[in-house]
């Protein structure tokens, strides 16, 4: 019997291409891990030590539907890898980094960036413009031994059609197992900590009615309307 005081939320789960679901602890975001995109966002694209903002495990959303948040009026897509981790810990070198992970799949994050920058001007955090309701629309993640380890291929992001993003997985800044071990050194990972790896340049704004397809090599489309 439980001693909870109210009921217990539901646990946050994203599906899985075996017909699962992977339950989720934290999600861990990476700024600026592309050079072209920390170019059009106005900064240096230099490899500096990175930095992380988080999402909550309940903005994960695998319906294929984006609802236009309140309050902004220049909402922007960003498609992004997302790496599961079945293990943690702290301390953990890159050289054993990818041992940690479960699976790769592809996801959005969406930002609501007059909020955002707003919030960068005031010097307050970013959450206001990241972390909102369904704020990551996500696909089925791939288990390693269907996909192995990427760290090549094609991201590219549709809307309505035409081309607004493409890269290379080869041209993060920052590689998967680079940000494995970063993390571990600031926090104690688990599993169920997922980290989006970031995104290329040709971010911009979608409205209501506009369909959005994000591709990686290997890892599938994901097609989310704006509603």
């Amino acid at each position: 019997m439980s001693n909870h005081v109210i009921p217990a939320p539901a646990p946050c789960v994203i599906p899985t291409s075996g017909g699962g679901t992977f339950p989720v602890r934290r999600v861990y975001c990476i700024g600026r891990n592309f050079a072209a995109h920390a170019v059009e966002m106005g900064h240096d694209p230099d490899r500096e030590p990175p930095f992380f903002f988080q999402k909550n495990p309940e903005n994960l959303d695998a319906s294929g539907e984006f609802p236009y948040p309140p309050h902004s009026t220049d909402v922007h897509h960003e498609v992004e890898l997302l790496i599961a981790l079945k293990t943690g810990g702290r301390q953990i070198p890159v050289s054993t980094a990818l041992d940690h992970v479960w699976g790769y799949g592809v996801a959005l994050d969406m930002t609501r960036r007059d909020l955002q920058g707003a919030a960068k001007k005031a010097g307050r955090p970013w959450e206001i413009g990241k972390a909102f309701e369904r704020s990551a629309p996500v696909g089925a993640l791939r288990p390693v031994a269907e996909v192995g380890h990427p760290d090549h291929g094609r991201i590219a992001l549709t809307v309505n059609g035409a081309l607004r993003q493409e890269g290379d997985l080869n041209q993060m800044i920052w590689k998967v197992p680079d940000m494995i071990a970063y993390l571990s050194d600031y926090f104690d990972l688990a599993p169920g900590d997922v980290i989006m790896g970031g995104t290329p340049s040709g971010v911009g704004a979608v409205q209501a009615g506009d369909e959005m397809v994000a591709r990686i090599d290997g890892l599938g489309d994901l097609t989310v309307r704006v509603i």
